[in-house]
């Protein structure tokens, strides 16, 4: 039967032992080992800022490093909050993507600070 919940062979585990030791075989369900390295990396925004509607920073570096122009990456509550963000994405960017040059646009708009990314 081939139910998710079925037995199946870690294979991350197999792959990830020392080289010239056997691996010992472990069982995890199907649908465990198939949902293993599906998920893209991430790069956390800072917890002490509140970001709303974050973007996901390795998709945007993505999509801007294809296409170029410019994308929001979050909104945030006050001018600084959204000034301390910009400082920290531009730092993080700048070993993320050492190649390619970026830069910030704060707009203010219905009580909040829209931030976005822009490649130069």
């Amino acid at each position: 039967m081939n139910s998710d919940l079925g037995p199946s062979v870690d294979s991350y585990f197999v792959t990830k032992a020392k080289k010239g030791t056997p691996a010992p075989e472990r069982l995890a369900h199907r649908s465990c080992n198939t949902m293993k390295g599906k998920y893209e990396p991430q790069v956390a925004w800072p917890s002490h800022l509140i970001v709303g509607d974050p973007a996901p920073i390795f998709a945007t570096v993505d999509r801007l490093a294809r296409k170029g122009g410019r994308e929001a990456v979050g909104r945030f509550q006050t001018q600084s909050d959204a000034n301390e963000a910009s400082d920290w994405l531009i730092d993080r960017l700048s070993r993320l993507a050492p190649t390619m040059s970026f830069t910030t646009v704060i707009t203010p708009g219905g009580g909040q600070f829209l931030l976005a990314l822009k490649t130069i």
